[in-house]
């Protein structure tokens, strides 16, 4: 019964994620904001929903599918991120974030 509970908790966690992630990548009013959506939110929410098929799944010994698809999905989405974010710059994608300061150069 606990692993039940578990289960569904870690359910609901990674469809709050994920569905956190979704509502930031249509709303947010830049690219590069948009990037952080997908990358972060919806990384952890399919980490979670991946964690609940392995305990469901799983209870009897260790779930490799799951490891699979989490190894596979946590060397992937920074890459890409990072990929379209080099590909935004290099395209001169305006974005809405304020420049940082240049801090005093040292002599």
């Amino acid at each position: 019964m606990l692993l039940d509970w578990l289960t569904a908790a870690l359910i609901l966690l990674g469809v709050a994620f994920t569905l956190t992630g979704a509502i930031g990548l249509a709303l947010l009013p830049d690219f590069f904001m948009r990037l952080h959506g997908p990358s972060k939110a919806s990384t952890l929410g399919l980490l979670c929903l991946l964690l609940a098929s392995m305990l469901h799944f799983g209870a009897g010994g260790l779930s490799w599918h799951e490891l699979l698809i989490a190894l596979f999905l946590f060397i992937a989405a920074p890459i890409s991120a990072a990929l379209l974010a080099q590909a935004g710059v290099a395209r001169r994608v305006p974005s809405l974030a304020p420049l940082p300061e240049r801090g005093r150069q040292r002599n």
